[in-house]
């Protein structure tokens, strides 16, 4: 996986994409993974640059390859489970898990509303990847606060535009 850039950015941002490197790079099966805010914008992902270089090279390492494509779905699924949750009266959503035939998907809630999404490839231990996500969550949900959600917010779109640019 290539990093993405830090420079710049404040140290609660650059321990935050040092907690998601961590988490892809560590937990076995991993493939990609996407933290979203919850009004269901990226934020943060282990792979921002990859949308375009994936549908190039024609890879399928990613739901489309893409890392707004995986914010798309978590937003989606948190949205629904949230109003499930509403309807039944249940409390709040604190996971979901997806999995399918060739993989697997994550999602779990951050304090501020924020979601974290995992898509796990089919071999993956799924009792290790929520626990690995339970303890990103643990770090990352105090500091998640809402000036750092903009930076993060507007360090996805400098890059975006970076690599628009360099094509």
């Amino acid at each position: 996986m290539t990093a993405p850039s830090t420079f710049g950015l404040s140290s609660e941002a650059r321990n935050l994409h040092w907690l998601l490197t961590n988490l892809v790079e560590e937990v076995p099966g991993i493939q990609s993974v996407a933290v979203v805010s919850s009004d269901g914008l990226l934020l943060l992902s282990s792979d921002p640059g990859r949308n375009e270089e994936a549908r190039t090279q024609q890879q399928r390492t990613g739901p489309r390859g893409s890392a707004a494509d995986l914010a798309t779905i978590v937003s989606g699924i948190g949205s629904l489970t949230v109003g499930a949750a509403k309807l039944m009266e249940y409390g709040g959503v604190k996971h979901t898990m997806v999995a399918m035939d060739e993989g697997s998907l994550f999602v779990m809630s951050i304090s501020d509303g924020s979601l974290l999404g995992v898509h796990g490839s089919a071999d993956c231990d799924m009792s290790v990847v929520a626990y690995h996500m339970a303890l990103f969550v643990g770090r990352a949900g105090h500091v998640l606060t809402p000036e750092l959600r903009s930076e993060l917010r507007k360090s996805l779109e400098t890059e975006s535009t970076a690599a628009g640019s360099s094509r």
